[in-house]
Order: structure tokens, then C-alpha cells, then sequence
């Protein structure tokens, strides 16, 4: 057993509560990396090869730093696929967490310069930097973090997949899935909740449409750059046909050759903050999720109290005799004659049954929807501390960068004019 796994044990399950000093507990015990990635063939389930990529998760204790010693990191390697498996598993055992999104499949919002295939060397070193956030997000969860099967994701190469099977979330998922996918409406929706999933589509929009803007100006702002190397290529030419003005015209031309390639690493850069804002995107699709899985947890509810409700009718009708509404029962007595008192006593004492187990479902229901209201608020509210933390601070990022940039055109153009001044 490793110092980990030695801690692991011996931590105690960490408390949702006071969302502005919640305790990392993983990530203090714990580096975690995404160190590389690796393109890789092989045979697919149906026995025809194709090629995947591969991730290094890199994990060390972080004791080993402050005492002074730098182990060999423990490492293995993930597909995303695993990835998936892992964040599905996680959404199924914690409905009431807004659980962190993986990276896109496939690159969306992309400006024309762009590869949108997904074995493009620069889109997978974004992706594998995108998983590495969310490996440290999940480790940072107040409550995800301390998921055995997410430990074993970290530390745990071969038979992890079987142990996550062996937990039988898929069951729980397929059944959860069939009754989401269902025609079903909530008679008393909780207000917070429906406003929170109205709130998550809102996000979701105008994150999508700062995204397509971004790739627009981006797509104009190579264009813009890009034609800035023409200047370079008709000083250089005017240049040479000049005695007294060719060395300005030719500094100046240098000038906006550099000034053209610099594009590149910037629009390389605003990868980065598109990548951040994508990560709040499908963050959204996450908050909305914890909302469906609320309605259901009220229409389970609501459900059950209908069926008591229906079964007290019931148990009614038969120790009086009397019919309030139209039925079946009702008809079947007129065209065959009453019950003996036998037989309507048979029934009562399955009726009693029934509405003994009917309340006792109710009660299990309500505090059940009690329990996912509860422990769902905690989680919202820290994730919109975290939303708005994020957000303030890449936009304000975003802000600084272009900023920067505008100052390296004026000095591209300061140094143009410096050449032009010395002719």
C-alpha cells in the first residue's frame, strides 16, 4: 500500500458547507498531471484497427516536494473514452453535484485557420490541458474528491474499468435515462430549480454567441495581419530601387514582416481563453442536468403521493359502498351483481397493505427530494462562486492580452516611423 493510498484511508469525507473555505483535500495530498499525450494504433471492439490517442496521468504525493525529495512520479495511461466513462460514472453516483465537464471531442467554434480534426497535434495538446483541468477540478470537489473510483482512475492501470462496472451505475443510469427521456411534467416545480435550468440555457446562449464572435474577429484579425506582410514585401522591393531611402524601407519592411508573423502566437493565446469559455459552456449542459435530475426526483414524488392518494380512494369506496367516480369497478358491480363480504374484505386488507407500503414510499420519496434539495443548493451555490471567479478572471485576461497587442502594433508602427524619419 502506498502513502496515498495510506491517506487516503485515514482522511475524513470532506463537509459541503462553507463554500469559501472549502479544503482541497485531494489536490493537498496529491499532485496531479496530465503530462503528455501519445498517438497510438490498434484493433477497435469489432476487430478493425483505427488510431487513438492516449494521455500520461502523472500523480505524487505532495509531501515528497517539502521534504525535500523528488520521486519518480506514478503514471499511466487513459484514452478519453475512459475519461467519459469515468465523468459518466460520476454522474450517476452524485446526481446532486454539478459535476465538471470533459474537454470537446471534436473542436467547435474554430476560426477558418484552424483544424477541426481531432488527431491535429494542436488541437490534442489542448484537449490533453483541458483534461488535466478536469482531473484538478474533480480533486478539488468537496465531494467528488474523495470517490474511490475516481482514486483508482488516478492510481490504478489495469481491471479499473471492471471495478467501475462492478458498481452497476449503468443500471441505475438506464433506468434514470428511460424516465428523463419520458413524457412526465411536474405539477409542483421548485421555483430555484426551474429558474437555475432557465439561467443555465441563457449561459449557454451567450457563451455560444461570444464564441462565434471570437472566431469571426479572429478570422479577420489573421487576415488583417496577414496583409501586413505585403507592406513588408513592397518595402523590400521599393528598396531596392532607392539609393538614399533603401535601408529605411527596407528596416521598415522587416518591421511588418515581424509584425505579420506575429499573429500566430497571438491567436494561439485566445486559443487558451476560447478553450476556458468552452469549459463554462458545457458547464451549462452540467448545472441543467442537476435540475432534470431534480424534476425527476419531484415527479417520483409526486408520483407515489398520487398512487397513496388513488389507494385511499379505493379502500374508501369499498368499506362504504360507495362509488364517487366513474370505473370500471363501478360497471362490473351493475352487470354482475355486488362483491360478497368476503371478497370485499380480501381486498380492503390488500388495500391496507398497499397503503401501508404507499406511505412508507412517500415518506422514503420526500426525504429522499428533501436530501438531492439540499445537497444540490450546496453544490450550485459553490459553483457559481466558482463561475464567477473564472469568468472575472479570463475576460479580464482577455482584456489585458488585447490590450498588449494593440500596444505591439502602435510600437511596430512607432519603429516604422523611426525608419521613415532616418531616410
Amino acid at each position: 500500500m502506498t502513502l496515498l493510498h495510506t491517506k487516503l484511508k485515514t482522511t475524513p469525507k470532506i463537509e459541503a458547507g462553507d463554500f469559501t473555505h472549502i479544503v482541497e483535500y485531494l489536490l493537498k495530498m496529491m499532485e496531479i498531471s496530465v503530462a503528455e499525450a501519445e498517438k497510438r494504433t490498434g484493433k477497435n471492439a469489432v476487430n478493425m484497427q483505427e488510431t487513438y490517442t492516449v494521455y500520461l496521468i502523472e500523480t505524487r504525493p505532495v509531501d515528497a516536494a517539502s521534504e525535500g525529495t523528488n520521486p519518480v512520479p506514478d503514471s499511466l495511461w487513459r484514452r478519453y473514452s475512459e475519461f467519459e466513462l469515468l465523468r459518466n460514472y460520476l454522474l450517476v453516483t452524485y446526481p446532486f453535484s454539478v459535476v465538471p465537464p470533459l474537454p470537446e471531442k471534436r473542436a467547435e467554434f474554430v476560426w477558418h485557420k484552424l483544424s477541426a480534426d481531432n488527431m491535429d497535434p494542436d488541437f490534442v495538446e489542448r484537449r490533453r490541458v483541458g483534461l488535466e483541468n478536469f482531473l484538478l477540478r474533480v480533486a478539488s470537489h468537496p465531494d467528488l474528491s474523495s470517490d474511490k473510483i475516481f482514486y483508482s482512475f488516478l492510481t490504478e492501470e489495469n481491471g479499473w474499468k471492471e471495478t467501475v462496472f462492478e458498481t452497476g451505475f449503468q443500471a441505475k443510469a438506464d433506468s434514470r435515462l428511460k424516465a428523463l427521456n419520458a413524457t412526465f411534467r411536474v405539477k409542483n416545480p421548485d421555483k430555484r430549480f426551474a429558474e437555475m435550468k432557465h439561467y443555465g440555457d441563457e449561459l449557454q446562449s451567450v457563451i455560444s454567441q461570444l464564441l462565434r464572435v471570437r472566431a469571426r474577429a479572429a478570422d479577420r484579425l489573421y487576415g488583417v495581419y496577414k496583409v501586413h506582410g505585403n507592406y513588408g514585401r513592397v518595402f523590400s522591393e521599393w528598396s531596392a530601387i532607392e539609393k538614399e531611402m533603401g535601408d529605411g524601407l527596407q528596416s521598415a519592411g522587416h518591421h511588418m514582416d515581424a509584425y505579420a508573423a506575429s499573429v500566430d502566437d497571438i491567436l494561439e493565446e485566445e486559443e487558451h481563453y476560447a478553450d476556458q469559455l468552452k469549459e463554462y459552456l458545457f458547464y451549462a449542459d452540467a448545472l441543467r442536468a442537476v435540475c432534470r435530475k431534480h424534476e425527476l426526483t419531484q415527479y417520483e414524488l409526486e408520483m407515489a403521493a398520487q398512487d397513496l392518494t388513488s389507494k385511499k380512494q379505493q379502500r374508501e369506496e369499498l368499506a362504504t359502498g360507495t362509488i364517487r367516480t366513474f370505473s370500471l369497478k363501478g360497471m362490473t358491480s351493475k352487470l354482475f351483481g355486488q362483491e360478497t363480504p368476503e371478497q370485499r374484505e380480501a381486498k380492503l386488507k390488500m388495500l391496507e397493505t398497499q397503503i401501508e407500503e404507499g406511505e412508507e414510499l412517500v415518506k422514503e420519496r420526500n426525504a429522499e427530494c428533501e436530501e438531492f434539495v439540499k445537497s444540490a443548493w450546496v453544490d450550485i451555490e459553490r459553483f457559481k462562486e466558482q463561475k464567477d471567479h473564472d469568468l472575472r478572471e479570463a475576460l479580464i485576461s482577455y482584456a489585458i492580452m488585447q490590450i498588449s497587442m494593440c500596444k505591439k502594433g502602435i510600437q511596430v508602427w512607432n519603429n516604422a516611423k523611426e525608419c521613415f524619419s532616418k531616410m
